[in-house]
């Protein structure tokens, strides 16, 4: 099994540029999967761990509902805001700069197949990373992704999770709030949950955060918590 995983920082990228990127290498290894199983071949595959942050965007899942998004054409241009329907679980959620996103491009026979632990086990990387800033953070029953408070009428959201997995490859993944805006989600209905705040550590800690502190700390504890060997 191959544990060796590369890492990428895309940078600020335009949406639709990062979902390209990722179906190309998403797509490769899924057919080397299935090239290795009709030749009865071996070849490993690769693994990617990539960080990105988006222009503003409004991305909806295979399980979301349209109206919740709040905003019409003319809404959606005057935040300078994009919206596009995709392919992963889950409702509808916003990207942009100050946010963490994270497209582990993994094949999951090189480290555990369940897809309820891979997502348990990235959220635990996130509930570290935010420890190491003094933030108690832990999950809220019944729904992905990362929270503080979750146990009381306070909860509020810091991390969203939806995934796409095929023949145990990954993408998409998760959304961090660091710095980001948080008035950009007033505009919608978060992960269809119109009930919860959400939140970032920016707001949490009073100060803007270093984006490549932050990434590499959540970094290596992905690394730790899969077993990866970074490159």
């Amino acid at each position: 099994m191959n544990k060796k995983v590369k890492y990428i920082d895309w940078g600020l990228t335009d949406y639709q540029e990062a979902w390209d990127k990722q179906e190309a290498v998403f797509n490769e290894t899924v057919a080397l999967k299935t090239k290795n199983r009709t030749e009865n071949t071996a070849v490993e595959t690769p693994n990617y761990l990539i960080f990105n942050e988006h222009k503003h965007v409004y991305t909806l899942g295979k399980s979301g509902k349209p109206e919740n998004l709040l905003l019409d054409e003319q809404g959606l241009r005057e935040k300078e805001a994009t919206y596009y329907k995709i392919n992963r679980g889950g409702d509808i959620t916003y990207h942009g700069p100050g946010q963490i996103v994270g497209y582990p491009i993994l094949d999951l026979d090189n480290f555990f197949t369940d897809i309820h632990l891979y997502l348990r086990t990235l959220e635990e990387a996130v509930i570290l990373t935010l420890a190491d800033y003094g933030i108690a953070a832990g999950r809220y029953e019944g729904y992905t992704g990362v929270w503080l408070d979750a146990d009381n009428e306070k909860a509020r959201k810091i991390c969203a999770m939806g995934v796409r997995c095929s023949r145990w490859v990954t993408m998409h993944g998760f959304a961090f709030n660091v710095n980001a805006d948080l008035a950009y989600f007033k505009n919608i209905v978060p992960c269809g949950i119109d009930d919860k705040d959400v939140t970032s550590m920016q707001r949490e800690l009073g100060r803007a955060l270093d984006m490549d502190e932050v990434k590499s700390k959540l970094k290596n504890h992905i690394a730790k918590l899969f077993g990866m060997e970074l490159i």
